[in-house]
């Protein structure tokens, strides 16, 4: 990486941010950015607010973030407004409920990608904290995907390398079924042009054309990545799992493009199956302790049927509230730090 003595050298990054009401964890979002050793004149925060009513706004500020109105339906069409802003060379996706594990994250991603052309960008570890509780760390650092369903039904990736602290990461063959482009993704700026992100983004989605269009590796940093506070109890899953379940249906509208239509492991129907049963939930609990010694993964047990339940409220409430242009903004549960 090139010395900071001489800033110009640094590429620019913009870091975009879509917020809506999200003041309990904002402040801890943009500290974890501010403690980055990345040149602060190289870097620039994004907010795509939908127009929030706590001090969201007024947080932003204290960070000198620049702050744009989303008037969008969903959390994609304000990306898509932050990315027709963003100046940056590199496009970090940072979610209010983030926090960068390690001050040296944006260095290392940045310079990952500029040693390593073939991969598509840099996907960060969900790491536990002292602020999550139990159940947020079972559904972040041992799922990390945060949902019974998805883990169920991803490819695992394969770890073909490793670097110092970067790894180089890839899916099997014949498979594009991971949801990959969230939570402290790193995309180089000329990526994302190239299939058309400002215009079309959706997360999952641009990994995945990426990915067909030749780029099958990522990056991971070894040991960091982020704490990502999901949420906190079993009550608000089930309701993030609503709301989630909306947004998705609400962007297949726009964008059929489905990575768990993309050869999963085992279908829809089956993984759903599973989560509903007692012994296929037991048996990967067992598994997780024995193998992580990590008491954690008895939250398996209950997530899993919750999962089934939040989805299921979710494609009720689509069909029967689908024109409500506020829908996805009413749904959003309280998310806050332990």
């Amino acid at each position: 990486m090139p010395s900071g003595l001489n800033n110009n050298l640094w590429p620019r990054v913009s870091i975009i941010i879509p917020t809506l009401n999200a003041e309990a964890l904002l402040d801890n979002c943009l500290a974890a950015i501010a403690r980055q050793t990345y040149p602060r004149d190289r870097y620039e925060i994004i907010l795509a607010d939908a127009h929030s009513t706590d001090r969201t706004r007024a947080i932003g500020k204290k960070f000198d973030a620049l702050i744009l109105d989303d008037n969008g339906k969903n959390m994609e069409e304000g990306k898509r407004l932050a990315l027709q802003h963003a100046t940056g060379d590199y496009i970090v996706f940072v979610d209010a409920d983030n926090e960068l594990t390690h001050p040296d994250y944006l260095e290392l991603a940045v310079q990952g990608l500029q040693k390593n052309p073939q991969a598509l960008g840099v996907e960060g570890y969900y790491l536990p904290s002292a602020k999550m509780s139990a159940f947020c760390a079972y559904l972040t650092a041992r799922l990390h995907i945060s949902d019974p369903v998805c883990w169920l039904m991803s490819a695992n990736p394969r770890l073909v390398a490793r670097e110092g602290e970067v790894e180089r990461w890839v899916l099997p063959e014949g498979t594009y079924s991971y949801p990959l482009g969230a939570n402290g993704f790193v995309y180089r700026r000329a990526d994302l042009n190239s299939v058309q992100a400002n215009e079309k983004f959706q997360d999952t989605h641009v990994a995945m054309s990426l990915m067909k269009n030749g780029q099958r590796e990522w990056l991971r940093l070894r040991g960091r990545g982020v704490h990502h506070y999901y949420v906190q109890t079993l009550r608000g899953f089930v309701q993030k799992r609503r709301r989630a379940t909306v947004h998705f249906l609400r962007v297949q509208e726009e964008m059929p493009a489905n990575w768990m239509k993309e050869k999963p492991l085992v279908p829809l129907w089956l993984a759903a199956f599973y989560c509903v049963s007692l012994f296929g939930p037991l048996f990967h609990t067992m598994r997780g302790i024995g193998r992580d010694g990590d008491p954690r993964w008895l939250w398996h047990l209950p997530a899993c049927p919750a999962s089934v339940l939040g989805n299921a409220w979710g494609m009720w409430t689509y069909r029967t509230r689908r024109g409500d242009k506020k829908l996805i903004a009413n749904l959003k549960p309280e998310q806050f730090l332990k």
